[in-house]
């Protein structure tokens, strides 16, 4: 896919100052930047790359003048950084802008759908399925009976959904990603084997929520595992059966919550934490990496450490930690004093 200097020019409102005729058809660092290549220049540290940068075209601020002589073609701009950030959006929603259903695939009985449907080759879609307009599903992906999947979702090659979820509007689920899976339910028994709970729930998903690769979100045990509008979930995560995460959340990769947790509002989790079941996790939490949870969580509160307590405390205390050593040492020399 090639873009001229003139139609990168008119997307962002700019102006050529070079070859308006000049063609990209890929994306650089402008440290990197070979013929061929679009780039940008925003932070003042990498000036001096543009007087030696090959790229064929480099989006500048408007303020940028030259001091010598630049083989790459400007477009000014009154904001580089943004103006590079709103093309990569335009370039990728044109990458996927795929429509029509591929074969082989299958489409059950009973199935809507909206305009601009895309189905990739290999793909299921079961019974009573509802679709919204412009759903993109890639190959390779299964939608199980009962599913509703909002307008402008996309599904990812290889994305599973199970019967019953409900997938709301603007949402990505990246490759590998399972929505619906059982919760792990499992009863004792006087033989002292287990035995398998009915998962009869789903899962909710509201809008504008990412779900990142092979990351799982399992169905209810009885009523609904519920994504609120706006949650942004990394790779390789694990969410529980009814388990609640509300609006904005951001949660990243290896994290794992357990059973019936309710997670608030404007929560931000780092990379593997554990989060243990049938909690309570206030609005605008920050649970810094590697944490272990193991109680409520009043709003507000920045923690860490494992079982993990208040942010500061852990802070002050940990260069106790380091230098535990020594601290033991002292008290041994001054016990021998005695």
């Amino acid at each position: 896919m090639k873009f001229t200097a003139a139609q990168i020019a008119g997307i962002l409102e700019g102006e050529v100052v070079g070859n308006p005729d000049a063609e990209v058809f890929k994306l650089s660092k402008i440290e990197e930047g070979t013929e061929g290549s679009l780039t940008f220049l925003a932070n003042p540290k990498y000036l001096n790359y543009i007087y030696s940068t090959e790229a064929t075209i480099t989006i500048v601020n408007n303020t940028f003048e030259p001091e010598n002589e630049i083989k790459t073609t400007l477009i000014k701009v009154e904001d580089a950084y943004q103006s590079f950030s709103k093309l990569l959006e335009y370039y990728n929603q044109v990458k996927l802008m795929k429509s029509g259903i591929e074969q082989p695939s299958v489409i059950s009985e009973n199935v809507t759908y909206g305009e601009n449907l895309y189905l990739g080759s290999f793909s299921y879609i079961g019974k009573n399925v509802i679709i919204g307009a412009n759903v993109k599903i890639y190959p390779n992906s299964f939608v199980g009976d009962n599913v509703t999947i909002g307008d402008n979702t996309i599904l990812f090659a290889g994305v599973k959904v199970y019967s019953e979820s409900v997938i709301g509007a603007n949402c990505a689920i990246h490759s590998g990603a399972i929505i619906g899976s059982d919760g792990f339910g499992f009863a004792p028994t006087e033989d002292g084997t287990f035995s398998k709970i009915p998962q009869i729930g789903n899962v909710i998903m509201e809008d504008f929520v990412d779900v990142g690769a092979n990351t799982t979100i399992d169905r209810a045990t009885l009523g609904s595992t519920i994504i609120r509008k706006g949650v942004k979930l990394d790779n390789h995560i694990q969410i529980a059966h009814n388990v609640e995460i509300g609006e904005n959340t951001v949660i990243a990769a290896q994290t794992g919550v357990a059973g019936s947790t309710k997670i608030g509002n404007n929560c931000m989790i780092g990379g593997q934490v554990g989060i243990a079941g049938h909690l309570t996790i206030g609005n605008n939490v920050r649970v810094q990496a590697q944490s272990g949870i193991g109680k409520n969580i009043a709003d507000g509160e920045v923690i860490q450490g494992s079982p993990a307590f208040n942010y500061g405390d852990y802070s002050k205390s940990y260069v106790h930690f380091r230098n535990l050593p020594k601290i033991v040492a002292d008290i041994e020399e001054l016990k021998k004093n005695k």
